[in-house]
């Protein structure tokens, strides 16, 4: 088991010989560090001496620092102990060694005083038998104990108890200004974590906003982009519609064009081929029928293929050619005058 746990006048009692005791070793030692005017060394030689008996089997250097450091706990401990194993007789003994631990010259101090009255009440020990045996172990009186509960007990006894109380007290009015302070101090940082708190909420809020913000104005960027391609399809469809109308007019206008100038060579045609014909037969337009057949006649004798028999192949051939053409603006001539 860890000796962590124990105090260490509990572990003295766990390695004592005999606890009871190490527990009345303790209260003399309490007794004899109350007293002044003697040396550390005094007061482990006279713990010693009065303790040469004892069975406790280890050192008194422990015993005297828990004394001197006051530990009620283990006083209150060793106190429980002797009033439970200490026999009449026994108390009887321990009583007179604590009042010549406290005052073998007479001189006893005044928390000597108290102790040795209560040391008297645990051992079952009456007030009476305790000032009997003062007087025959000191040869003075006990007197009562003062009331330690008023200011002029303390007055009497310490003289400075009222630079003690002005210290106490404004050691008292520092606690509760530190106390103030401290409260203020943290009033004023739980209000800048409030503070601090709402604006990271602020903030937040703010980012959520400008993030909807954004997202609206993404959203009718988005809306406005597809609005403008709807437009710009819109108007790309009416632009191809009306090119396409365009082309269909002009197209209808090529067509009208081309078929007006079919009609227009249908009609124009004629007269420009009868032209071509008179003019080949030396003939003016409006010629007679009978005008035509005798410039025939008059231009075949001129130019028949038979009168350059002697000529050469070329010169027969370009006679061949102009008689030809003679003869085919005769006969186009002929069959107009006869549909006419």
């Amino acid at each position: 088991m860890s000796t962590a746990r124990f105090s260490p006048f509990e572990l003295l009692l766990l390695n004592s010989r005999s606890q009871v005791d190490t527990a009345i070793l303790l209260l003399l030692a309490w007794v004899l560090v109350q007293r002044q005017h003697i040396s550390e060394g005094q007061r482990r030689r006279r713990l010693a001496q009065v303790s040469a008996h004892f069975r406790h089997g280890h050192e008194l250097g422990p015993v005297m620092q828990i004394a001197h450091q006051q530990d009620m706990q283990a006083i209150q401990l060793a106190a429980e102990i002797v009033h439970r194993e200490c026999s009449p007789t026994r108390s009887m003994k321990v009583i007179q060694q604590a009042i010549v631990v406290a005052g073998d010259n007479g001189n006893l101090c005044h928390a000597n005083h108290y102790i040795l009255h209560f040391l008297a009440d645990l051992l079952n020990i009456t007030p009476d038998t305790l000032t009997t045996l003062y007087k025959e172990l000191t040869g003075t009186h006990l007197e009562a104990p003062g009331d330690m509960s008023t200011q002029a007990y303390w007055r009497q006894y310490d003289p400075h108890h009222d630079e003690r109380q002005a210290q106490q007290q404004a050691a008292a009015e520092k606690a509760r200004a530190d106390a103030a302070a401290t409260a203020q101090q943290r009033e004023h940082e739980r209000q800048e974590r409030r503070a601090e708190k709402q604006r990271k909420r602020q903030e937040r809020a703010d980012r959520k906003a400008e993030v909807r913000a954004q997202r609206e104005k993404a959203k009718q960027e988005k809306a406005r982009q597809a609005q403008t391609r709807r437009e710009q399809k819109r108007q790309e469809n009416a632009q191809r519609k009306k090119a396409h109308q365009e082309n269909a007019r002009q197209e209808q206008y090529r067509k009208d064009q081309h078929q007006h100038s079919r009609q227009e060579g249908a009609r124009q045609a004629p007269t420009d081929r009868t032209a071509r014909a008179l003019a080949v037969l030396g003939l003016r337009p409006g010629a007679s029928h009978s005008e035509i057949r005798r410039a025939y006649r008059k231009m075949a004798q001129l130019h028949h293929p038979d009168r350059f028999f002697s000529q050469s192949d070329q010169q027969i051939a370009l006679a061949s050619a102009r008689f030809q053409r003679i003869k085919n603006a005769y006969d186009y001539l002929s069959q107009r005058g006869e549909r006419s």
